[in-house]
């Protein structure tokens, strides 16, 4: 068979584990065709394609980002777009396509699959917010980087006296917010889930230096947003292609603790930090493990599928019942770092 793989949406560490778990399958045990689309779906759209082999995979598992490039691009939301796909698919005579993304990318894929193509998806992203699959490719180091950044924030935060903000990535969902701030020791975490009432963050910081420390760490996900009707007015900012402007909640609230606390306040953006570097031990199994599950997928002539991780199994559920449909912190998890500040 000749098998298209693509990675679309914003690139994370493990992605090359999934390329080269799908390669050396795919060729080794089966004898497919792996071709590559650069560039995500807008490589399919313009047919820019290169055959992927053992020699592309070489020394690929530790490097982060993606071999094959990517794009924010979807064909279902361009005239022309999915009309586009199919005769590139049949130009360059794909059978099925595997496609590692985030929801985007996945929502993308299930219009692709309505409209006749065997599609097997892959979840990637760093906010894990891809519904049906306990992680997401990209998540685990994300977290481990975020750690890493508030465990020395801490030394600074506590020798200057100052309350330190912390912003992370995470438009509909806090995962890497909740997580780097159980682990990182965080005294406050703020989620889109669960919007914050300014004044009960100021009165939880003052207390706290008043009663016993001189400094806090409050962590903030990028897509938190204040409590409606309460006494800071913000709304979430939002570039050219609708995605959230880095920095923006976490300048605001810095400034919002320092005038109405009087401590100083500083903030620290990781922004697309998160994204890079060496992917963990974790998502490197986990991308080869996808990977392999996805060209499994394809033998069995199954369609329209995605892989997940439920508990320690790789399972297949179907597009249709997760894409566009974001998977959110739940309240037991929320809960857990409010009881710990």
């Amino acid at each position: 068979m000749r098998v298209g793989l693509l990675t679309g949406g914003g690139d994370c560490p493990g992605l090359n584990a999934a390329i080269r778990a799908v390669v050396k399958h795919g060729e080794g045990t089966y004898g497919h065709s792996i071709i590559g689309f650069r560039n995500g779906w807008r490589g399919v759209v313009e047919g820019d394609v290169m055959p992927l082999g053992r020699q592309h995979i070489r020394n690929v598992l530790p490097v982060g980002g993606t071999l094959l490039g990517t794009a924010r691009f979807h064909p279902n939301a361009e005239d022309g777009g999915i009309d586009a796909v199919l005769s590139t698919l049949e130009a360059e005579r794909i059978e099925a396509l595997i496609c590692i993304g985030g929801d985007g990318t996945l929502h993308a894929a299930s219009k692709v699959a309505d409209a006749g193509v065997k599609i097997v998806a892959i979840p990637k992203t760093i906010d894990n917010d891809v519904s049906g699959t306990d992680l997401s490719i990209g998540f685990h180091t994300a977290v481990n980087i975020a750690t890493e950044a508030i465990d020395r924030i801490h030394t600074t935060a506590e020798s200057h006296n100052r309350v330190m903000v912390v912003e992370v990535m995470g438009r509909h969902a806090g995962w890497i917010a909740i997580n780097a701030g159980i682990a990182g020791g965080a005294e406050l975490v703020l989620t889109p889930e669960d919007p914050f009432d300014i004044d009960q963050v100021v009165k939880f910081l003052k207390h706290r230096h008043r009663a016993h420390a001189n400094f806090s760490i409050v962590v903030v996900a990028e897509g938190a947003e204040p409590r409606r009707g309460g006494s800071m007015d913000f709304t979430t900012q939002l570039g050219r292609f609708g995605e959230i402007v880095a920095g923006a909640v976490g300048d605001r609230l810095a400034h919002e603790i320092a005038e109405r606390t009087g401590f100083d306040t500083r903030v620290t953006i990781l922004g697309h930090v998160q994204r890079g570097g060496s992917p963990t031990p974790t998502d490197r199994i986990l991308g080869s493990r996808f990977g392999v599950a996805a060209i499994d997928a394809v033998v069995e002539g199954r369609t329209g599928v995605m892989t997940a991780l439920r508990g320690e199994d790789v399972v297949l559920v179907p597009l249709s019942e997760v894409a566009g449909k974001p998977k959110r912190v739940p309240p037991d998890l929320i809960r857990t770092a409010q009881v710990l500040a």
